[in-house]
């Protein structure tokens, strides 16, 4: 039995949780995927799962196993892209994870075009707010907003990303306009709560810095759309960022105040597991995202 082929069947069936799915994915039996594990476990004398009738879940073992395969398999993986790159191909199966609201308007409306240039390529996007582990979730590329703790992922900024304070102007014809970020504290605010609590607001500080300060939120949610709503229909005043509130400070639905005060821009990346050989069809997607918001214009330019 092909090793690689094993190795193939662990991820896969570590990452989808049954062999049912796995092999649904591959379009063989299940009892197929079973024996492709057992025939792992043998040649190296471990147990990888527990298994239940139910489920299947790592042993300390299998999940350490687990990143060193995938490690592997993602070097193989590029090494066999950066070979191929020389021919021109773009071919494979590219996984991307990117922040909901931001993938709405800014990732997924360039996936169909990317994919139709290069046809030999099937595209995964997941859109979520939880920040995964591009490594242990299998994800070729993410795309983050803001500081990039991470050291072990390899970043390429993409656009600026930048934060106004913003509020419809029937809230500010009733309240007034805040002419410092300390005058918040007598307006209604609209916070975006986290794990964390409510998280302050970012305006610029001394040398080139930033202040935080601690709105006081009298509506918050965990839901940022949510919070634009609220503030297009003049419950108060919200922190948003430029690309989800443009269209309605276009139409005037929502008017930007303390912009002279405005937090110093940030980034949009895409990010990537460390490799000595980025895949081809990576590369191409970043370089697509760049050539894309640079043309489109509704992003800052990196």
């Amino acid at each position: 039995m092909d090793r690689l082929k094993q190795l193939q069947t662990f991820v896969a069936v570590a990452n989808r949780g049954t062999l049912a799915a796995a092999a649904a994915a591959e379009g063989v039996v299940p009892a197929v995927i079973g024996r492709r594990l057992d025939a792992l476990e043998a040649r190296l004398g471990v147990r990888l799962f527990q298994r239940t009738t139910r489920r299947l879940s790592l042993t300390a073992e299998g999940g350490a196993f687990l990143e060193d395969v995938q490690r592997v398999l993602g070097e193989l993986e590029a090494i066999e892209g950066a070979a191929s790159a020389g021919g021109g191909r773009i071919d494979g199966h590219l996984r991307v994870t990117a922040p909901a609201g931001f993938g709405r308007k800014h990732v997924a409306p360039w996936v169909p075009g990317f994919v139709q240039a290069h046809p030999g390529l099937s595209f995964a996007l997941d859109l979520t707010d939880r920040i995964v582990d591009l490594v242990h979730d299998g994800y070729d590329c993410g795309i983050r907003i803001g500081d990039l703790p991470d050291s072990s992922l390899v970043s390429f900024r993409l656009a600026e990303n930048r934060r106004l304070v913003v509020a419809a102007p029937d809230y500010l014809a009733r309240r007034g306009t805040p002419a410092t970020p300390d005058d918040l504290r007598h307006h209604d605010c609209l916070g975006l709560s986290g794990p964390g609590g409510v998280r302050p607001w970012l305006f610029a500080g001394g040398r080139g810095g930033t202040r935080a300060v601690k709105v006081p939120s009298v509506l918050d949610c965990s839901d940022a759309s949510a919070i634009t709503d609220w503030a297009r229909a003049g419950h108060g005043l919200a922190w948003r960022s430029l690309w989800e509130v443009e269209d309605d400070l276009g139409t005037g639905a929502l008017v930007a105040v303390l912009t002279e005060f405005a937090a110093p821009a940030n980034g949009i990346y895409a990010v990537v597991p460390q490799r000595k050989h980025l895949p081809a069809r990576v590369r191409a997607w970043v370089d697509w995202l760049r050539q894309s918001y640079a043309s489109d214009g509704r992003l800052l330019a990196a």
